[in-house]
């Protein structure tokens, strides 16, 4: 029983991510690519004004997969960086901590390219 609440809330804050998204793209004249940046940026401040941990916390990857989660993952690479580095952290924090993710987004890219056919319009 308790693996089934564990994904309804997943499902719940991931939809309601996507849901805001979808809104934003439906009923304002922002590109989808400035609308995932704002998703990024958002969770990079909620997670510097500490708003963003409750919700991974209780959601876990419902909150932790959409690039939200990526923008406060972000915030704690570099936060931890410049705990145990100081300034020079800055620089280093957030590739260390997106490294996994930003791989990933990488190779999926590359593997897509090989697979589908670019088409002049």
């Amino acid at each position: 029983m308790e693996i089934i609440l564990s994904l309804l809330k997943a499902f719940f804050v991931g939809g309601l991510i996507c849901t805001v998204g979808q809104i934003l793209i439906d009923t304002t004249k922002l590109t989808p690519g400035r609308i995932l940046v704002g998703f990024v940026v958002a969770g990079v401040i909620m997670g510097a004004l500490g708003i963003y941990e409750p919700i991974v916390n209780w959601a876990g990857c419902g909150a932790t997969v959409p690039l939200t989660g990526f923008g406060y993952n972000l915030f704690n690479g570099t936060k931890e960086a410049i705990d145990s580095e100081g300034v020079s952290g800055i620089l280093s924090g957030p590739l260390t901590s997106g490294a996994t993710g930003i791989t990933g987004a990488v190779l999926c890219g590359l593997i897509a390219s090989f697979i589908g056919r670019s088409h002049s319009k």
